[in-house]
């Protein structure tokens, strides 16, 4: 049976509401998935699993420092073993998704998409295939005008049920095809 990980860092559960229904949908398209926070999630081995799924906030177009400092030392780990080789050739079956959550109160989703791409470069020099990055639009907490009078509108609430559910399809679709 063909393996998945979903690993995320949340801080107000923006992005852990995505990670849930990634890893509903994974299962029901017949991945056996499991689902970790990147706090709980050292002793991972990305290579164990066919579908690796790294899931981040946006914070000042990157990565929060945690999830970014988690990265950072696989990366370190992975090329001390030399598993990190030039040119980054591809392994085989080894595939990753990258999905942030991100309010954009100013400039939306082109705040997301930087922190999107250098997560994605962690997993591309270990030879694994981006499959997609999935940005979710999401409320600002702890911020109404954040949340109200930025350049997405009105984003209170989100990710809906409706978002959860789409993504949910969408996992299950990513699981059947690839």
């Amino acid at each position: 049976m063909r393996k998945a990980v979903v690993l995320y860092w949340t801080h107000t559960g923006n992005t852990e509401k995505v990670a849930l229904s990634i890893h509903k949908g994974l299962g029901d398209g017949g991945f056996e998935a499991s689902i970790r926070k990147v706090r709980d999630a050292d002793d991972v081995d990305f290579f164990d699993y066919d579908l690796v799924c790294f899931g981040i906030p946006s914070h000042a177009w990157h990565p929060p420092k945690p999830a970014d400092d988690y990265l950072k030392a696989k990366f370190a780990r992975y090329k001390t073993e030399g598993r990190i080789r030039l040119t980054a050739p591809g392994v085989d079956g080894k595939k990753a998704l990258v999905f942030c959550t991100y309010s954009g109160p100013h400039t939306g989703i082109r705040e997301a998409v930087p922190a999107g791409k250098y997560v994605g470069q962690f997993f591309e020099h270990l030879g694994f295939l981006v499959v997609d990055e999935w940005y979710v639009l999401s409320e600002f907490h702890g911020s109404e005008e954040n949340s109200t009078l930025g350049r997405m509108g009105d984003i209170r609430g989100l990710p809906g049920a409706r978002d959860l559910l789409r993504i949910e399809d969408q996992a299950r679709s990513l699981a059947l095809r690839i």
